[in-house]
This record gives structure tokens, C-alpha cells and sequence, in this order.
């Protein structure tokens, strides 16, 4: 029997973009809107947020190539579509030139664990770009939620403790959190193998 090799890795490239957000990549026409632009319509019920942030290198300099990708429960702590429009998913890709990201949408509310205990309100992150051979998986904890934190069991899984703050947005105003990402580096974002 012929065996194959296995092909070398490549990171995400330029053509993440084009594919998962051909309307950004200015290639009009493929989608009316790119698939995961909008996450909440008028009829989702919930707290409206926006989030905004960074990814930034092992240099400290922000990433202007990278696609995020966010999942997460709607208000009532369920996850998928419901009738309201609510997604529980959306994309976007950081600013070309300053590496800015922002999402709209809705602040969730605490999930069950498989395990059976609840897990704090949260949002999980997926990160593409330049020198990532595989998606980064990470996620976004509220600051106003500290009672809570201690008793998330994922929180719990994280043995350097002083690390835990890695996942804490923080919050600007009264609908605005800022979550910025760290690859390496003093400041590096918990990071979880999926």
C-alpha cells in the first residue's frame, strides 16, 4: 500500500479574508452581508453590548490581519438561533490599519457545565491570522461578575491563578467592554485546547 505525506502546515494567510469575508476583501457579490456581520436584530432580548479590542503579537504590536470569531449563549444562558433573530455567532476581521475588532450584541447570561455546575457569563473567542497555524481558542469573562468567577469550573481548571485576569474585559462605559489579546508575552491570554 502507498502512503501519503502528510502536507506541511500553513498558517491562515491573506486568503481567510476572501473566503470567510469576501465583501470585506472587497469582493462584493458573494454574500448580501458577510456571513456572521450581525449577531442581535431589533427583537433580541437582552442587554445590548459592544465589544471592542485587539490582538496583539509577541511584540506588543497590534495584529491587522486577524479574523475573530465569537460563540456564546444568548440572555437566558441557551445557545443556537432563536426566533428572535439572535445568532450566538458572529465574525469579524481587525482593522487593517489599527487592528481594531467590534462586536454587537448581547450580554449573555450563566450556562450550565456539563459537570452541572454554572459556568459564569462568558464569550468564547476564535482567533486567525498571520503565524497561527490553528485557531486560537480563548474566552472573554464580565468584570461585574467576580461572584461568579469563583465558582466557573473552566476558571477553575487555570492552576496560575494571577493568569485568571488574562480573560477579564474591562468595562469602558455602561454598554462597552474592551478585551484585548495577547499571543505571548507577559500579558499572554489564557489560551484552552479544544
Amino acid at each position: 500500500m502507498r502512503r501519503l505525506k502528510e502536507s506541511a502546515s500553513q498558517t491562515a494567510g491573506p486568503y481567510i479574508h476572501i473566503g470567510c469575508m469576501p465583501n470585506y476583501a472587497g469582493i462584493p457579490g458573494v454574500y448580501g452581508e458577510d456571513l456572521g456581520a450581525g449577531m442581535i436584530t431589533e427583537e433580541t432580548a437582552g442587554e445590548r453590548i459592544s465589544i471592542v479590542g485587539t490582538i496583539h503579537d509577541g511584540a506588543g504590536e497590534p495584529l491587522t490581519d486577524a479574523v475573530i470569531e465569537i460563540w456564546q449563549a444568548d440572555a437566558a444562558g441557551r445557545y443556537g438561533v432563536d426566533a428572535s433573530g439572535f445568532t450566538g455567532w458572529g465574525r469579524q476581521a481587525a482593522d487593517g490599519a489599527s487592528g481594531l475588532w467590534r462586536f454587537d450584541t448581547i450580554k449573555p447570561g450563566p450556562v450550565v457545565h456539563p459537570s452541572g455546575p454554572e459556568m459564569a457569563p462568558h464569550i468564547t473567542f476564535w482567533i486567525v491570522a498571520r503565524g497561527i497555524n490553528l485557531g486560537l481558542h480563548t474566552r472573554m469573562y464580565f468584570p461585574e461578575d467576580t461572584g461568579l468567577h469563583a465558582q466557573d469550573p473552566v476558571l477553575a481548571m487555570i492552576e496560575d491563578k494571577s493568569r485568571v485576569q488574562t480573560l477579564i474585559a474591562t468595562k469602558r462605559d455602561d454598554n462597552m467592554y474592551r478585551f484585548n489579546i495577547y499571543l505571548q508575552g507577559p500579558e499572554e491570554t489564557v489560551f484552552f485546547d479544544v
